[in-house]
Order: C-alpha cells, then sequence, then structure tokens
C-alpha cells in the first residue's frame, strides 16, 4: 500500500456493481426519491419517507426566484458569450456565496447560536432571541434570513412551515425562528419577516445538517432553475447583448393551477 493510499466512505465501484453508502444503487433505482438520496450522500444513512418529502419541499422553494439574481445573471451573461452550457452554469454556481445563498448557513449559526443559550444556559427562547439580536446589532451585523428585498411576507416561509408540521419535522428551532421574528419587531420596531432562506435554516437545524453544507441545498436547487434561463439566452436571445438587471418583463403561461 503506498503512502498516497487514501479512504472514501462514499460510494464503492467495482465490475458491475455500484453501491451508494453501502446500498446497492441499482436496487434504490425507481425506490427511493432523489431528495433521499441527497440525504444519504450528506448524512450517510436513509432517512425516513417524511424526511424524504421535507427535502423535496426545501429543493422546490428554492428552484428559482425569476432573472434578478445574480446567479441567474452571472450565468446569461456567460451563455450571451456563447460559452457552452456547463460554463454558464459554473458561473451562476460560482455567484451564490456569503450575500446570495448564503443566508442560510448564516442564519443556521444564528438559531444555533440563540438554542445554545436556551438550552445550555435555560433561557425562555424570547429571551434568548433577545439575545442574540442584542449581540447583532451591537456589533452592527446582519441578521441573516430575515426581511427580503422583494417579498414583506415570503409566500413559501408558511408552505414550508406547514408542510413541516404535517410531515412531524418541525419543533424548538422552527419555534425559536418565529420567535426571532417578534423579538425583532419588538427590539427594532421593524416586521422583519422569516424568509425562504431562514425557513429552510431552520429547518435543516430540525433534520440535524451541518451548516457547512447549507449553501449546498440552495445550489442543488438552484440549478435546473439556471438550466432553464441559460437555454432561454441561447434559444431566444441574441448573442452578447447588452442585459438589463431589472428591466425585464415575464411573458409566460398566465397563473395556472395543478
Amino acid at each position: 500500500m503506498s503512502e498516497l493510499h487514501w479512504k472514501s466512505a462514499i460510494t464503492k465501484v467495482e465490475p458491475n456493481k455500484l453501491t451508494v453508502r453501502g446500498y446497492k444503487l441499482d436496487e434504490l433505482m425507481g425506490k427511493v426519491s432523489y431528495a433521499q438520496m441527497v440525504y444519504l450522500l450528506f448524512k450517510g444513512e436513509m432517512p425516513s419517507e417524511n424526511i424524504g418529502k421535507m427535502i423535496e419541499t426545501i429543493l422546490v422553494s428554492s428552484v428559482d426566484h425569476g432573472t434578478t439574481p445574480p446567479s441567474v445573471l452571472s450565468a446569461l451573461t456567460v451563455a450571451s458569450t456563447g460559452a457552452p452550457l456547463n460554463a454558464a452554469v459554473a458561473a451562476g454556481i460560482l455567484s451564490i456565496s456569503k450575500f446570495h445563498g448564503g443566508a442560510i448557513e448564516d442564519c443556521m449559526l444564528i438559531l444555533k447560536q440563540g438554542m445554545a443559550l436556551v438550552k445550555e444556559e435555560g433561557k425562555p427562547m424570547e429571551e434568548a432571541a433577545k439575545q442574540v439580536i442584542s449581540d447583532f446589532r451591537a456589533a452592527k451585523k446582519r441578521l441573516s434570513g430575515f426581511g427580503h428585498r422583494v417579498h414583506s411576507n415570503d409566500p413559501r416561509t408558511p408552505k414550508l412551515f406547514g408542510i413541516a408540521e404535517e410531515l412531524g419535522v418541525a419543533g424548538d428551532y422552527v419555534k425559536l425562528a418565529l420567535t426571532f421574528v417578534d423579538m425583532l419587531k419588538e427590539t427594532t420596531g421593524k416586521h422583519l419577516p422569516l424568509n425562504v432562506d431562514g425557513a429552510i435554516a431552520a429547518l435543516l437545524c430540525e433534520m440535524d445538517f451541518d451548516p457547512i453544507l447549507a449553501n449546498a441545498f440552495f445550489m442543488i436547487a438552484r440549478v435546473p432553475g439556471l438550466v432553464a434561463h441559460i437555454y432561454e439566452e441561447k434559444t431566444r436571445m441574441k448573442p452578447m447583448r447588452k442585459i438589463h438587471p431589472t428591466d425585464v418583463e415575464y411573458d409566460g403561461p398566465e397563473e395556472r393551477n395543478l
């Protein structure tokens, strides 16, 4: 065995056989969802059907947010130059960072900080939230996951939490996240509702995911949206066009029901 020998605990590849975290891939096909596979890869164990449904809901909630996010504008700009699909998608993914998509990780850390005060110091949720808010304001740091540049009440948040209740996922972190909303209004006088990033952060905390993985859920969710925008750019627009970041008109199907 050479000194360069290393190990991986994710996928084992043998002639005519593939196992992912110990499960035969061909036996998983048609039996488990894509979301369950994401959980299996990240956590090493097969989740329950309800957890899989929760992750599926999270991925759907962030699949696209129009043409104005930095990731889409970056992908469109690169696609407009004639670059191949993979380069345009990569440009979009590389634009997902601290201030675009990164709010999920930041909010997870905020909620974990608050929960530590609740569980380790026995503080009520209201007091714990107030202390964290006070610390952030003193440091002149923004509380990620609260407020939105477009939505005064993000419609995805109550839907996520409603489904979480039905699936038995909602717990103390969801309660704490909503407590932060109340305490922010009490301490600042402003209504800063929990946005989709904050809601996802609370649910990932409920499912005990490492905050390091937070941005992964945003990236995985966003790829199909990026591909759709890139395809539209390549098949509908002129190459090397000047792309205005906000002067865009929607001309797709009118609102419809399932």
